[in-house]
């Protein structure tokens, strides 16, 4: 177990996660390759019937039920599985059910062990809030570095094993943005599903379509507060305010938005 005790000026954990490294709660620390292999053997058991994943929103929705008709300050984050249509229109209909189910609980998974929440499943889209805590320098990073995991998992975890029973290669997109949203709820009792609503939401949703395959987009929101290690991987992304409407209300300008290499 390793302890996370140095930060820099800004906040940021002075320690070297570019391993790979999985941190789960405050400072333990997983071997990656650990976490791949634990994956795949899941994931083969779940492909032949073996097991069946048991994916739910209720954790999110048991933290969001405290912060009824309150604003939070959160990262969102949209992970969005590439070339879904296609697939849908080439596997047979229990195939595409499996890899829906795969992608959305491995990734699930890996949202929960960076202590983030999922919010919902959109089709083929995972939904996920961290809050902000303490230090949204520290939740920025954090929030970075799930969705790097996130591609690690997909890449080395479940592709290997799709491949060998005849399954596509699976890719994400990745697009999060920091602010503050309202938690409402659709209905007056507890059960009742409750969603997120605000300008975050919308941008996070809107930044997806211009993320490409395996590749992380955040909002300058996210971005400045990144560490320097980490905003070197990125780089603006050209926008056109004819199709771009979102604002910068600090400034007004566009909003700047930040992809990985």
């Amino acid at each position: 177990m390793i302890m996370d005790t140095d930060r820099d000026t800004n906040g940021h954990m002075e320690n070297d996660e570019s391993n790979g490294s999985l941190p789960v709660g405050n400072d333990a620390v997983f071997d990656l390759q650990t976490l791949l292999s634990q994956r795949r053997d899941l994931l083969w058991n779940v492909l032949h019937e073996r097991y069946k994943f048991n994916t739910s929103i209720k954790r999110g929705q048991n933290f969001l039920l405290k912060h009824i008709d309150s604003k939070l300050s959160l990262i969102v984050m949209y992970a969005d599985l590439v070339g879904s249509t296609r697939m849908s229109m080439e596997l047979p209909v229990e195939k595409m059910a499996k890899v829906i189910k795969a992608f959305s609980h491995e990734l699930s998974s890996v949202v929960e062990s960076y202590e983030g929440f999922v919010l919902k499943y959109v089709g083929d889209a995972v939904i996920a809030f961290f809050p902000i805590g303490f230090n949204k320098y520290l939740a920025c990073d954090k929030s970075f570095r799930c969705a790097k995991s996130m591609i690690n998992v997909i890449e080395d975890g479940i592709n290997p094993i799709f491949e060998k029973d005849g399954y596509p290669k699976l890719a994400a997109k990745i697009s999060m943005d920091e602010g503050e949203n309202v938690a409402i709820q659709y209905g007056f009792d507890k059960s009742a599903p409750i969603d997120l609503i605000g300008y975050p939401m919308n941008v996070a949703a809107k930044m997806n379509s211009l993320t490409g395959p395996n590749k992380i987009s955040v909002g300058n929101n996210v971005f400045k507060f990144l560490h320097p290690s980490i905003q070197t991987e990125l780089h603006a992304i050209p926008l056109d305010e004819k199709e771009w409407k979102y604002v910068d209300h600090k400034n007004n300008s566009l909003y700047m938005v930040y992809t990985t290499q």
